[in-house]
């Protein structure tokens, strides 16, 4: 499932492509038809991201989209009058002047109204990427339960966006054994976790993808710092993932291999319905 940096880097797209200008909306499919007519020919206001939902502003009414476990939203550029014919089941397309954008296989894609935009919104926990949000109503929520701090990361009650990948590094980097209850986690403990989602995600929004080995992040920082991400980004359209650097993780997908840190066996076990990867030799504290 996309993560919070995968919808964000998809909103910023959206914006930028479709932002402020009228939109045509149609459902190739036709599951969405009538919907997308109450839509097509209005004016894009805005596309934003809490977690993984993508609120759509199209006018004065409200498109929800939750891309779930396949679903894909790319934003691709066309030449001529019109895009390409679409391929496969389309829920939904957009079309601006220079741009097509077609949905794919979503677990929502519906119109709301605000009432239900808020409600979803008051049903999730901070996102780390919302510079608006309240990092300690994350804490209040896990110190309420003794559920395993790995399992409550990939709560959305708890933080918003975060998916198995996260979980898992952040753990790691920071020594975290991931059955540490909820209830135990410190105060000091949470900020770290906290603030090193926000640092996580920012470059994985830039660049397209998870970047959680230290020495890549300080280089994706360092080419947003001196804007030469800045093209990367412009190039990104979402039907893929972003592929700069390599693809390279300290525990996802690595169980039965050594610790890159201390040499102890990775190790994997389902929680919270998801396999979870973790040193049991160096991830310790709690």
């Amino acid at each position: 499932m996309p993560e919070g940096h995968t919808i964000h880097g998809l909103a910023d797209r959206l914006a930028r492509a479709f932002g402020d200008r009228p939109v045509g909306v149609t459902s190739p499919q036709g599951r969405f038809a009538a919907d997308a007519a109450l839509l097509d020919g209005r004016v894009l206001e805005a596309a934003t991201a809490d977690g993984k939902h993508l609120f759509v502003d199209i006018d004065d009414r409200i498109l929800h989209v939750h891309l779930g476990l396949i679903g894909t939203f790319p934003v691709m550029p066309f030449e001529g009058d019109a895009p390409p014919e679409p391929v496969g089941a389309v829920r939904l397309r957009l079309v601006g002047e220079q741009h097509f954008a077609d949905l794919r296989g979503p677990m929502v894609c519906a119109l709301i109204d605000e009432e239900a935009r808020d409600s979803i919104r008051l049903a999730l926990g901070p996102d780390p990427l919302d510079p608006k949000v309240d990092p300690e109503l994350a804490l209040r929520r896990l110190r309420r339960t003794r559920r395993g701090i790995g399992a409550l990361l990939m709560d959305q009650a708890v933080v918003a966006g975060i998916g198995n990948v996260y979980r898992c590094e952040v753990l790691h980097r920071h020594r975290i054994d991931p059955f540490t209850p909820g209830s135990t986690i410190t105060e000091n403990l949470w900020w770290e976790i906290w603030d090193d989602l926000v640092r996580l995600l920012h470059v994985g929004v830039v660049f397209g993808q998870i970047l959680t080995m230290e020495d890549q992040i300080i280089e994706a920082e360092r080419m947003i710092a001196d804007g030469t991400a800045e093209p990367i980004t412009a190039s990104l359209t979402g039907e893929r993932l972003g592929d700069f650097f390599e693809r390279r993780f300290s525990t996802y997908k690595r169980a039965g291999e050594p610790c890159d840190r201390c040499g102890t066996t990775l190790r994997s076990e389902q929680v919270a319905g998801r396999t979870l990867y973790w040193c049991p030799g160096c991830q310790t504290r709690g």
